[in-house]
This record gives C-alpha cells, sequence and structure tokens, in this order.
C-alpha cells in the first residue's frame, strides 16, 4: 500500500521514487477546454505523472455537459477516477446515493480543516466526510478592462462605483467601442447579476436573497434597483453577444475592441496565454468599496465509487498532488484563480491574484456563491428567469415576483 503520509512530506520531483512501482491509471473528467484553461490542468497532469502514474485526459467542453458525462458514467457503472464539479451541492447527490469515495485519510493526514476557507470546507465535507478535493478558489464577479480601450477614449482613473462604471461604459460606446464585453450565455448572465447584486445590494441583502430566501426582501426595492441595474448593463452589450464564449468576450478586450468585462477570474488564463500583464496590459477590479462581498466559487474532483484497489489509490494521490502547495500555486497562476489554501507563498502570483489573497483575510468579506445556497432546480429556476429579463421585455415587479416564487422554501 502507498505510504501517503510519507508522499506529503516529499517534494513533487522525487515522488515518482516513492510510487515507481504503482504507476496508477487515473481517467480525470473535466471541462478545461480554452486555452489558459488546458495550460492549467496540464500542471495538475504533469503532477499526477511525476508520481509514476498515467493521467488519462477526458476533456468535454462545457460544464453541464462534462457533469452530466460523469454522471451518466458513475450511474452507469463505468466511472471515471475522476471528474470535476463545482464548489457547490450539484455533487451531493452523489454523496447521498453512496455513489462517491471519500478521501478522509488524505484530508486529516493534510490538515484540509486547518487551511481551507469555511464556504469551501463546508462543501467538501459532508456529515464529517470529505467527499471532494477542492483544487482553487474563483471569484465569479471581477470587473476587467482593457488599458488600450482606457486610454483612447481617455480614462485615466478606474471606476470606484457603480455610478463610476456607467460613466466609463458611456464614454466607451459613444467612442464607437463595445462598453461591455458579454457572452450572451444564461450562465454569464448570471454572474453580471452577481456582481450587481454584491455590489449595489451589498452582502446583506445578498444573504436575504441566496440564502435566506427572504420574500420580503426579494420583493422589496433595494432589490428592484438591483435589477434594474443589472437591466441597465444590458444596454451596453453588443449585438453579436448572444450565444458568444466567456473567452470570445475576453479576446474583445484583449484586442482593446471592448473596455469591460464582467467574468470570473479565469478570465486571466487568457490575458495570460496573449501575454498580457495585469496593470500595464489589463486592469482588475474585485468589487467597489472597501467590504465589497468577495464571492467564494471554485472547482473540485470528486471520486467516484469503486472497490479497485489501484483505482483508491490513484484517487488518493490525485488529492495529495492536486493540493500541494507548489501546484496549487503553479495552477492559479495559469487558471488566474487563488490557492484554496491559506498557507502558500503569494510571492510569485500576480497583482490580481495578491488583491484577492489580500480580500480573503477579512472573514467577513467572504460569500458562498450562490450554488452553495441554491440547490440544482432553484439555481436553474434563477438563472431562466435573469436570462429572459435581459433578453426580453419584462416587467421588474414580475421579475421580482418570479424569483420569490422560485425561490420559495
Amino acid at each position: 500500500m502507498l505510504n501517503l503520509k510519507r508522499l506529503a512530506l516529499i517534494p513533487l520531483f522525487a515522488l515518482s521514487a516513492a510510487v515507481q512501482a504503482a504507476g496508477p491509471r487515473a481517467e480525470v473528467i473535466h471541462w478545461w477546454t480554452s486555452g489558459g484553461e488546458s495550460a492549467a490542468v496540464k500542471t495538475f497532469s504533469e503532477a499526477y505523472n511525476a508520481t509514476g502514474g498515467v493521467w488519462v485526459d477526458t476533456a468535454i467542453a462545457i460544464g453541464e455537459q462534462a457533469r452530466s458525462v460523469a454522471v451518466n458514467r458513475i450511474v452507469g457503472g463505468n466511472p471515471p477516477t475522476a471528474a470535476q464539479f463545482n464548489t457547490s451541492k450539484q455533487f451531493l447527490d452523489l454523496v447521498e446515493q453512496g455513489m462517491l469515495n471519500n478521501v478522509d485519510d488524505v484530508a486529516l493526514r493534510d490538515g484540509w480543516d486547518k487551511f481551507l476557507p469555511e464556504p469551501v470546507l463546508n462543501v467538501v465535507r459532508v456529515k464529517g466526510h470529505f467527499y471532494a478535493a477542492p483544487v482553487n478558489i474563483h471569484m465569479p464577479t471581477w470587473f476587467w478592462y482593457s488599458k488600450a480601450a482606457f486610454k483612447k477614449v481617455g480614462i485615466a482613473a478606474e471606476p470606484k462605483t457603480f455610478d463610476e462604471l456607467f460613466a466609463v461604459l458611456d464614454k466607451l460606446k459613444a467612442a464607437g467601442l463595445i462598453p461591455l464585453a458579454h457572452g450572451g450565455q444564461p450562465w454569464q448572465e448570471n454572474i453580471v447579476f452577481t456582481a450587481v447584486l454584491a455590489n449595489v445590494g451589498g452582502a446583506d441583502l445578498y444573504l436575504k436573497v441566496l440564502r435566506d430566501r427572504d420574500p420580503k426582501a426579494i420583493q422589496g426595492d433595494a432589490f428592484k434597483n438591483v435589477l434594474l441595474t443589472f437591466k441597465r448593463l444590458q444596454s451596453y452589450v453588443d449585438k453579436s453577444a448572444p450565444g458568444r464564449n466567456w473567452n470570445d468576450a475576453t479576446a474583445l478586450l484583449i484586442t482593446g475592441k471592448a473596455g469591460v468585462q464582467i467574468m470570473g477570474d479565469w478570465a486571466k488564463g487568457e490575458f495570460a496565454l496573449a501575454k498580457q500583464l495585469p496593470g500595464q496590459d489589463y486592469g482588475c477590479i474585485a468589487g467597489f468599496g472597501p467590504k465589497s462581498p468577495y464571492i467564494i466559487q471554485g472547482d473540485v474532483f470528486v471520486f467516484p465509487k469503486t472497490s479497485n484497489a489501484e483505482a483508491i489509490k490513484a484517487q488518493k494521490i490525485l488529492a495529495t498532488v492536486m493540493l500541494a502547495p507548489a501546484t496549487q500555486v503553479d495552477f492559479s497562476n495559469k487558471k488566474g484563480s487563488i490557492p484554496v489554501r491559506t498557507d502558500v507563498d503569494s510571492s510569485r502570483m500576480d497583482i490580481c491574484a495578491q488583491q484577492g489573497l489580500a480580500i480573503m483575510k477579512d472573514k467577513s468579506r467572504q460569500l458562498g456563491n450562490g450554488e452553495v445556497y441554491l440547490n440544482p432546480d432553484q439555481n436553474g429556476s434563477l438563472s431562466d428567469i435573469l436570462t429572459a429579463y435581459w433578453n426580453k421585455n419584462v416587467a421588474v415587479e414580475k421579475v421580482q415576483k418570479d424569483i420569490a416564487s422560485a425561490l420559495k422554501k
């Protein structure tokens, strides 16, 4: 049996010597298919292969499709070794149906409960058992801007409030640039909504709507203002936005054709692939104001149930190498995320990541993403309502009533 305790204490370059007789095969299903994402996941595959194992890459574009394939294979009795899910309730049904192995011995040995932020810990640990390995923290509601576009229209300072953001968007629009680069897909519209709810509504309203699902708050004036602000942003999107992929929207900033994008920090992977630097070629704003919430999103890998000793060994090695401090930093530098560990050396990370890590030290600013508070059905219903509101002429009062009904406890 592989000595996992010893494995944790030796550097990655020496891991192959520790497990050279093992060489377990690990098929990993994930949805990281863009240029930046592919470069990032290679960090994990190389770290795993360095142990003497064989990483078998099964990349399936779009998260919903990748998760569907993984679930179907698990239910059908042909599971992969590991499968990607978001840091959410997405895999809770698999846990409750006894379809996942836990990695308790790895988590307890490495002290996951000592370095994982509480919103992440509460997702991966279910009824005292660790059923997923969290690999990063993404913040989905960053505001990115093109330095070239801002310079072209004479914007010298980045916006510090939503009112200033609208003034910037007006200036970009008047100059003939695309003010807000957007991909017209439901999940992207949900991100824009979340950014408005967090920054215009604040942490208190955010929790009342998504965690408490308080009908009075949902139908109140403060939330109405959030929805109106969300809808106002739609007027700054170009006609080619519907159906556009998020990375194609990021490319509009990279080429200076658009000014602003509201997107998760995975966008940094695309900037990095284009050899652009934060602070020099593009800017990053985590939120408006010193108390703006930092929404914790991210990715985990779950380990489908199996009694095969080699597969179990592979699962434990994956859980070990994915959370190794050096791998965490290398992966996040390529992916655009920040490490899920709080004990890593941040000196090798860029100014945007360091901004995120600094904010994460203030626990009062940490909020779970909507999928932590809502079950998949509630989250899907909310997304459908928001997309219809974004794309059609729907009265805001009706939207409030629809959301209150969809999120009813």
